[in-house]
């Protein structure tokens, strides 16, 4: 079988940079593109992209996914078979203080994506989204069928309009599209302004840490391995379009117009966050000084995932325990700052 080409896009970060590792270890040849902002440390993004450019059949472009020109470029010279695209202004809290840089790269960017596969379709476009997309829903657990349509942050507003964008392409242009709905992922290689690295890096430094919603949050929160896990297997499953809308499955998100389907990458365990404190309590011998606070602007109380559709189309549960995933970060965090 001839080797397959990736191109994986914000490529260099967190979870793009397990995704190119996982990938490669599976043989397939790698196209990354990532802009290497200063959103938060720049040297983490090179010390990811250093080391995956330490295999052969990995190459990067460091270029903004929203540069006119530069994805139908790396489409047309590279024909890639899958694409995943990852990149995008991350953060619930930032897009209340940068709204603009979400327009850029999330609506921008995404639009420069999809005219690039219509240009040159590929055998499979997969895109991320995020559970914040369930807004105001209290219904749980967030199902994909679910009406997603009062986002609380302009983060989810861009992550569903890119929903609405692709699946709009997926119709138009016959381009079999998955959308992944994130939950709270963490794990090693983290990003600075996620709540795990947060917790580590106060309690290490003997500093106080913010307890937002005085505690009384709940979060699905998700290894970053499992989510790698998910994607992989989601790339052999490109949705089809149904000859008729009653040949859907129940419980499954196909399009009945498009080859087109979201698709919840979660747990499917909520935790409580003074159960995820203490986890990192555990894992680092030591307790922590907890300022209680109100909710954040744009936050939501809780997430809880329902993957019944990723097991049925992949047969895979992520299973990886927080006490088990806080570990292995606490590990790397510590390694990695020798501390």
């Amino acid at each position: 079988m001839a080797q397959r080409t990736a191109l994986v896009t914000g490529s260099s970060g967190f979870i793009g940079y397990h995704l190119c590792g996982r990938l490669l270890a599976d043989g397939w040849r790698v196209i990354g593109l990532d802009a290497m902002t200063d959103y938060y440390d720049v040297t983490l993004k090179e010390r990811r992209q250093s080391m995956l450019l330490q295999s052969a059949g990995f190459s990067i472009v460091n270029d903004r996914v929203e540069t006119p020109g530069t994805l139908n470029d790396l489409f047309a010279e590279y024909r890639p078979d899958a694409v995943v695209h990852l990149a995008a202004q991350a953060g619930v809290r930032y897009s209340i203080d940068n709204p603009e840089s979400y327009v850029e790269a999330n609506l921008i960017g995404t639009f420069r994506l999809l005219e690039a596969a219509r240009a040159f379709p590929p055998a499979h476009m997969l895109l991320a989204s995020t559970s914040s997309v369930y807004g105001a829903n209290t219904q749980m657990p967030f199902a994909e069928t679910m009406p997603a349509d009062t986002p609380m942050s302009f983060y989810a507003a861009t992550k569903k309009a890119n929903e609405a964008m692709a699946h709009s392409y997926a119709h138009l242009y016959a381009l079999p599209t998955t959308m992944f709905r994130f939950f709270t992922v963490y794990g090693p290689w983290g990003r600075p302004d996620m709540a795990l690295f947060k917790f580590t890096k106060a309690i290490l430094e003997g500093r106080p840490i913010d307890v937002y919603n005085h505690g009384n949050m709940s979060r699905d929160f998700t290894y970053v391995g499992d989510i790698v896990e998910g994607i992989a297997r989601l790339i052999d499953t490109p949705p089809l379009r149904p000859a008729a809308p009653e040949e859907i499955a129940p419980g499954d998100s196909l399009s009945p117009v498009a080859p087109f389907r979201v698709v919840n990458i979660g747990n499917a365990a909520p935790v409580q966050l003074m159960d995820y404190i203490a986890a990192t309590e555990a894992a680092l011998g030591l307790v922590a000084e907890k300022n209680f606070v109100d909710m954040q602007a744009g936050d939501v109380p809780a997430t809880w995932a329902d993957t019944r559709l990723l097991e049925s189309l992949t047969g895979y549960q992520p299973q990886t325990s927080v006490p088990d995933g806080v570990a292995r970060f606490v590990a790397w965090y510590r390694s990695y700052y020798d501390v």
